[in-house]
Parts: C-alpha cells; sequence; structure tokens
C-alpha cells in the first residue's frame, strides 16, 4: 500500500474498527464509497474466520474496480498485539498472505511487526493515548498513530486533542489520524485544524445499516446523550467508554463503575471469549452519540459527511479572506 493513497479517498476519513460491530459489509461499503474501512481480527473467532472475511473483502472490492472502472479506498485490519492475544501470529500470517494494505495494531508496538507488514507494502498504524506510547510506537517504525482523546468510544484516551496531538507531534513525525467525538464532516475538518492528517470515526458507523450492532444498541445510542458515557475499567479490566443504560440494564451500579474494579461476567479460560461476552451486552460508544439521531446507510452517510466537510472548509475561507 503506497502510503500516498489519499488521491484514493473522498474524505480524509477511517472507518475505526470496531469490536463485534465492524464486519465485512460495513467495510467494503466504506472502501466503495471512498473511505478507509476497517475491522479487528478477533471479530471472527477463528484465524480461518477472519481469512474468510479477508477474501471476501479483496474479492468484493476487485469486482467493483472492474465493474465500475474505480478504484476503492483501501482496507484494513486490527490486529491486538498484546501477549494475551494467542492469535496474533495465526492472523498477522494471514495479513501478509493476502498483503493487507493497512494494518493497525492495539496494546503494542512492535517493530518486528512492522517490518514483516512492510516486507510487503504494507503500512502500521498504531493508536496511542499518551506521548510515552507514541515515543515507542515511533521507535517500532510505524508508519502512522491514531491518537485516541479524550470522550472516544473502545479505549479512549483521558486527554483532549488539542493538547495530546501538540504532545505527539513533538516526538513523531509522520502520519496523525484523530480519534475522539468526530460525527460529522466539520468534525473532520476541525481534525485536521488540530493538526491531525486524518480523521479516525467509530461511533457515527455503529449507526449504518451495515454495521453488525443490534438494533436496539442502535436506538440507544440514538436515546443517548454525552452525558451517558461512562468510562470505567469495571468492564473488561482496562478503561474503556461505555452507555450508562447498558451498564444499568445488567445491574452495574454507578459505585461499582466508580470503582472501576474488573466485574466477573462468567468464569471462561479464554480471556478474549470473557471479553467478548462483556461487550455484547455492555454496549460501548462515545461522546459524541450527541450528534447521532438517524441510521444511515454507508453511501448515504459518506455523502453527507463530505457535503459537511465541503460546507467547513469553505467557511474557513471565509475567516482567511476575513482576517488575512
Amino acid at each position: 500500500m503506497n502510503q500516498d493513497y489519499h488521491h484514493d479517498l473522498v474524505l480524509p476519513l477511517i472507518a475505526a474498527p470496531m469490536f463485534l460491530i465492524s464486519g465485512p459489509e460495513l467495510v467494503i461499503e466504506c472502501c466503495k464509497n471512498g473511505i478507509v474501512g476497517t475491522f479487528p481480527a478477533l471479530n471472527q473467532r477463528t484465524s480461518e474466520g477472519f481469512e474468510a472475511w479477508v477474501v471476501q473483502i479483496k474479492e468484493s472490492l476487485a469486482a467493483f474496480e472492474d465493474e465500475t472502472g474505480k478504484k476503492a479506498a483501501p482496507f484494513g485490519v486490527n490486529l491486538i498485539v498484546h501477549p494475551t492475544n494467542i492469535r496474533v501470529k495465526a492472523d498477522l500470517d494471514i495479513c501478509v498472505k493476502h498483503q493487507v494494505p493497512l494494518v493497525i495494531t492495539s496494546l503494542g508496538a512492535i517493530a518486528d511487526i512492522v517490518n514483516i507488514v512492510h516486507s510487503y507494502g504494507g503500512i502500521v498504524y498504531h493508536d496511542i493515548i499518551k506521548k510515552r506510547h507514541a515515543e515507542k510506537a515511533a521507535e517500532a517504525g510505524v508508519d502512522g498513530l491514531i491518537v485516541v482523546a479524550a470522550g472516544a468510544g473502545g479505549h479512549a484516551g483521558t486527554l483532549h486533542p488539542i493538547p495530546l496531538i501538540d504532545e505527539v507531534k513533538k516526538v513523531f513525525h509522520k502520519k496523525i489520524i484523530l480519534s475522539g467525538c468526530l460525527t460529522n464532516g466539520n468534525d473532520i475538518a476541525s481534525a485536521l485544524q488540530m493538526g491531525a492528517d486524518m480523521a479516525y470515526m467509530g461511533t457515527r458507523f455503529i449507526n449504518v445499516h451495515e454495521s453488525m450492532a443490534d438494533e436496539a444498541y442502535k436506538k440507544m445510542i440514538m436515546d443517548s446523550s454525552a452525558e451517558d458515557i461512562v468510562y470505567t475499567a469495571a468492564v473488561s479490566g482496562v478503561n474503556a467508554s461505555f452507555l450508562r443504560p447498558s451498564l444499568e440494564a445488567m445491574g452495574i451500579t454507578e459505585k461499582q463503575w466508580k470503582e472501576n474494579k474488573k466485574m466477573d461476567f462468567g468464569s471462561h479460560s479464554d480471556a478474549l471469549s470473557e471479553e467478548a461476552k462483556a461487550w455484547k451486552t455492555i454496549w460501548s460508544a462515545g461522546q459524541g452519540v450527541s450528534n447521532i439521531s438517524n441510521i444511515l446507510r454507508v453511501s448515504e452517510l459518506i455523502a453527507a459527511l463530505k457535503m459537511e466537510f465541503i460546507s467547513a472548509i469553505q467557511k474557513q475561507q471565509q475567516y482567511l479572506d476575513r482576517y488575512l
């Protein structure tokens, strides 16, 4: 994957890989409509299933390009590279076999993995929440950093995006992708204004027809506000953002989530199975839920995002004309 792939995009945007939410249909539609689509390898229970999804995505995008003569945006896979993930090697081998264009690593920046992906021309982005993580990722040779700011869904950070980007830029001089509360085209423009090269949008893509989210999950997002997002380690042992009504529906009280002590969701020998069980019933989302009031098709959402983005940039031009 060429580093300069932006000419294949209609927006500087990556649809984030969401646990139990992002699947082939969502990824394919994102790429067909001009933004980077991604999914976590662990959304498939086995490496064999993961490979089947990669093949499905590649074949669908190749057929799209043959039929339309248009270039699809690249797709990406999220790998959890922490030692607790026993599938790392098998899943990485699949990425190499099929030359997955973009690999997004989480919970560890490992130079050997970066070098393996670079060996076939792929690129590696790594998600971080603080400067120290950025320094380690820079040492590992990653091609870009996904800077996860406060208010993001999933394993969010705690810092405001402006100082976080400023801190990261002191130690990292390649691509910066901003994550956290981005839900519309104006937010994408704002990400660029804050110093990012691209935007990373997760929660907004839960509420599309092509996501794997339960309809009740989508409704809860539309019914929620930023104040309904709870940041707690009680679900997985690592701080993450969850919808308060879903915590309450599982009988988890405010006292319990404030204590941040990991809840026992059943005795499983497989830590990943236990994690999946928790996240299937307790739903994650970012503070951007305040701006989500509908469920669209991916094509409709991307078209709306582009119109909003263009409008935002045009307004910036007006400021330039006024103050130059």
